[in-house]
């Protein structure tokens, strides 16, 4: 067995030798956790002090559906994922943006280690940077994100107009797709890296050595996982269209939020959106969006801008107009906190 390091998700020379040591395997597997009392014993409850011989990192998982999960990546799975990653857009310094509580972050302080570099807290001398949607609509006028070679956008689903913006300022954005289950993201725009396998049945499922050994305690995963998204292939091309948990059943027919949220976020007056199905006498589900505004919407604007683009029955019985919406560490929506604010 293999001794297990819990540090602290801190940025700084303890970390990055704790993650080389563990990498190259002269050191123990790293549970990085964060400094936050209330996510740290939800992360800590039941552990151990050891692993499996081959496990280097465990990582919690984004909590999204409830209460996460541990997962357990090896060096070889790591390795397999910052290789196909370099094969693609180049090796270099990252500019650290994201939490290292999570697969995002901790993988821009890999391949920045990795590639010889300790990660900066600036975008100055660095060639890439990871974000998540909301903070990219934050930085779209910072000029900064303009230096650099590739802005990694993942964690959440971005709105097409969010995008076009960012490019249009000169932000060379790749979308990413994947998952602490697959060491990161493991499909860029769309497109499996090298050695990746993506399938759609049900779900999509994804395979190939970045795929991650298993759940702390689980069964192995044996270089295939099956994800809770759903999703569709075109010519090779994968889009991801939700979380099946979030698939919402209105009135005997299916409504994928993210293509409610593409609508809604293709007015110019929404900033950010999120969409739910609540539970509703006469209809199974009532479809309902929490937008933050820059401009005046009603409901029965949002509802026929959902209807021409999607259909009417996708279209939001309820509009909540909030000052933000609520997100987990890792930059996701917390859908489980909207919903159980939701009456």
């Amino acid at each position: 067995m293999r001794a297990l390091k819990v540090l602290d998700a801190v940025p700084g020379p303890e970390l990055y030798d704790a993650l080389r040591a563990a990498l190259d395997g002269s050191g123990p597997a790293v549970l990085p956790v964060s400094t936050d009392p209330a996510e740290r014993a939800r992360v800590l409850a039941g552990q151990g002090e050891a692993v499996d011989d081959e496990v280097c990192l465990l990582v919690p998982t984004s909590g999204s559906t409830g209460e996460p999960k541990l997962v357990e990546l090896t060096s070889a799975c790591l390795t397999a994922s910052m290789t196909a990653t370099a094969s693609v857009i180049g090796e270099g310094a990252w500019w650290i943006t994201l939490p290292v509580t999570h697969i995002g972050g901790l993988q821009v302080l890999l391949r920045s280690l990795t590639a010889g570099h300790d990660p900066r807290p600036d975008p100055e001398g660095c060639r890439f940077t990871s974000l998540v949607p909301t903070q990219l609509q934050r930085m779209l006028d910072d000029t900064r994100l303009t230096t650099l070679d590739t802005v990694l956008l993942g964690g959440a689903a971005a709105a097409p107009s969010l995008l076009d913006a960012a490019r249009a300022r000169g932000i060379r954005v790749v979308t990413t797709y994947g998952m602490s289950e697959t060491s990161g993201g493991c499909v860029y725009d769309g497109q499996p890296l090298p050695g990746v396998t993506v399938d759609v049945s049900d779900r999509i499922v994804i395979g190939g050595d970045v795929v991650a050994r298993s759940y702390r305690g689980g069964p192995a995963f044996d270089g295939t996982f099956v994800t809770s998204d759903l999703g569709e292939l075109r010519d090779g091309s994968l889009t991801v269209l939700g979380r099946a948990d979030d698939l919402i059943v209105t009135g005997g027919e299916k409504v994928v939020p993210l293509l409610v949220e593409q609508a809604l976020a293709s007015l110019d007056v929404v900033k950010d959106v999120a969409v739910i199905g609540v539970p509703d006498a006469e209809w199974g589900q009532r479809v309902v969006a929490f937008v933050t505004l820059n401009g005046p919407l009603d409901l029965q604007a949002a509802r026929e801008a959902v209807a021409a683009r999607v259909s009417r029955v996708a279209a939001p019985r309820e509009l909540r107009v909030v000052d933000a919406l609520p997100l987990l560490p890792g930059g996701k929506v917390d859908r489980v906190r909207l919903r159980s604010e939701t009456p």
